[in-house]
């Protein structure tokens, strides 16, 4: 599918009703988010894309801002006629969805170690990737795949355009959009993510009206896959609930 000059790559299976998106980090693609949407598949239609630049789908032609992430997901959604969907977001992708749904009507956001203001740290994206990918002990299941799809394009593998990008995100602070959230929303953070702090998920959940915290004791960034088995029991007991 073309939209906004982009080839997307994206998969849609399931039983076809009730869409859950499911949106990957900063260099990572559908695979890294493919077993979370499997779990959900019985009773969800699940949709995973990789965002312009990643995996299979084309890099924008010009370097993109958050809001022109956004416009691609709105298109897709129409295109696909996706309404009132659950989104669950890790990292990068958090961060879209937060943005979309101050925008937009989303049935529940689920956000994974999603940053949502300016990171001010001066350890280089290169450094922070290695850090974690040599902590990061994940299920045996999951082991080779996310050894393979961790941290797959840092900022020095990067295309130029994407490095711009990169930089567009790293530097774009949306507190004031994340206050306009309505939909109920639920945040699942390590409390050893060197990323982004667990502090700023205490802040961000005062900040959305709806929202909840859940914690990982001694987790990293990919506290979702360090406790793989408890991630999708929390969120399916979260988008089930009236």
């Amino acid at each position: 599918m073309i939209i906004k000059d982009c080839s997307i790559n994206y998969v849609d299976y399931g039983s076809k009703k009730n869409p859950i998106v499911l949106l990957h980090g900063w260099g990572q693609n559908i695979e890294m988010m493919k077993a979370l949407g499997d779990q959900f598949q019985k009773n969800h239609r699940v949709i995973i894309l990789d965002l312009p630049g990643f995996g299979q789908s084309s890099e924008p032609k010009y370097p993109w801002l958050l809001d022109d992430y956004v416009d691609l997901l709105e298109q897709l959604f129409e295109e696909l006629k996706v309404n009132n969907p659950i989104i669950i977001g890790h990292s990068f992708g958090g961060k879209l969805g937060l943005l979309f749904a101050s925008r937009n009507k989303v049935a529940k956001l689920i956000c994974l170690a999603s940053p949502y203001k300016r990171n001010i740290k001066k350890e280089s994206l290169k450094v922070k990737v290695l850090k974690f990918a040599k902590k990061i002990p994940v299920l045996n299941k999951l082991e080779s795949f996310a050894k393979k799809h961790i941290g797959s394009t840092d900022y020095k593998n990067a295309s130029e355009m994407m490095r711009d990008i990169l930089v567009n995100h790293v530097n774009c602070d949306i507190t004031e959009d994340v206050k306009k959230i309505t939909c109920p929303t639920l945040l699942i953070w390590g409390t050893m993510d060197m990323q982004v702090s667990v502090d700023d998920a205490v802040e961000l959940e005062k900040l959305i009206k709806d929202c909840g915290l859940v914690t990982y004791e001694g987790c990293t960034h990919y506290a979702y896959l360090e406790r793989f088995g408890q991630t999708v029991s929390v969120i399916n007991s979260f988008i089930e609930e009236d």
